[in-house]
């Protein structure tokens, strides 16, 4: 399979046609390869506009969605980015590319080590995957100017916010109705964090963060 070829025909018919034409993330998606982070006997449709479980829980969404957040995220060069429940790596492996620093949290250690030596195979030296508590986030490596959640959730916890750096941006996939998501960017300023939708979007949701249903009778 010529995977730079398909690479080429996934940015030309799934991102640029979608309005993500930024150089940089463009760029980000031509020079970062997808099949490495898909298992091998899903490889062969690593770039088909389809949603690929990479282990239990964790997935990567089509091309097309994650393009979108990543342009509706905004990065420059300076920032730094947390990714929670990284998974493969590859949304951290496309961030590294756009970022000064990327993390890539996870709370299953065998995906920790996976992604580490991905990232080391792959010579990806401006990202770092670490174990740890997807709710609690990294306080101790913040603020971030970019937080990437991974998955549909129905409730960001606080800590997450807490550790946005001002003017930072947490980006998210949120379910508005049964059948339907949104891309959500919030941001920072002061104490004050406002949203806004940016895409219709529904990716697989990231498991553990559904609201507390109320009792009723």
């Amino acid at each position: 399979m010529d995977f730079n070829k398909m690479r080429r025909i996934m940015v030309d018919s799934q991102i640029r046609t979608n309005d993500v034409t930024e150089t940089g993330i463009v760029s980000a998606f031509l020079h970062t390869p997808r099949e490495a982070f898909v298992p091998k006997p899903d490889q062969s449709i690593a770039y088909a506009e389809y949603e690929i479980e990479t282990s239990e829980g964790r997935a990567l969404w089509t091309p097309r969605d994650l393009g979108k957040m990543l342009k509706a995220l905004e990065p420059e060069p300076s920032d730094i980015a947390l990714v929670i429940g990284a998974g493969a790596g590859y949304e951290t492996a496309l961030l590294a590319k756009l970022v000064e620093t990327v993390i890539a949290l996870e709370d299953d250690e065998t995906l920790v080590d996976e992604m580490t030596a991905r990232f080391g195979k792959l010579g990806i030296d401006r990202a770092v995957a670490v174990h740890g508590d997807l709710k609690a986030g990294l306080p101790d490596q913040g603020p971030f100017d970019i937080i990437l959640v991974t998955g549909m959730i129905e409730e960001a916890p606080e800590a997450w916010f807490n550790q946005l750096a001002e003017g930072g941006r947490l980006g998210v996939p949120v379910p508005v109705s049964h059948d339907l998501g949104r891309g959500r960017v919030y941001t920072k300023s002061g104490d004050i964090v406002s949203y806004r939708d940016a895409f219709d979007a529904c990716p697989p949701k990231l498991p553990g963060f559904d609201k507390k249903r109320s009792f009723v009778f």
